[in-house]
């Protein structure tokens, strides 16, 4: 499949599952600052795929790509310490990890690609 804009990306798609899956899990968290935190990490990751993805270039895409998986690394911290704290059950936890797990690996390959090749614009 061609992609045409970043909505046809499979990690900002399931970059936007995650943001869901985290607003739904924190929802009654009262450690405001814990669920900022969290919240704000999830909503780079996808956030920074459109914005790589629309600036044209891969170059400039890959740098954005990159600080999202950072943004990634750092919810799954997050979900460590969540758990740790006992904001989330062992169900929880795993789903988050598993989700993470599944966006690294997106993001990775969509790189080596990028690195790769030449996309026209």
């Amino acid at each position: 499949m061609k992609i045409t804009c970043f909505e046809d990306i499979e990690s900002w798609k399931e970059s936007r599952l995650l943001v869901q899956d985290i607003y739904k899990i924190f929802k009654e968290c009262r450690d405001f600052g814990f669920k900022d935190q969290i919240q704000r990490a999830a909503l780079s990751i996808m956030s920074n795929i459109a914005e790589g993805f629309d600036r044209g270039g891969n170059k400039e895409c890959v740098y954005f790509l990159t600080i999202s998986r950072g943004s990634l690394s750092e919810v799954k911290s997050l979900n460590y310490a969540a758990l740790d704290i006992g904001y989330l059950d062992t169900v929880q936890f795993g789903a988050i990890g598993k989700r993470c797990d599944k966006i690294s690996g997106l993001l990775n390959g969509f790189i080596r690609y990028l690195k790769n090749t030449e996309r026209k614009t």
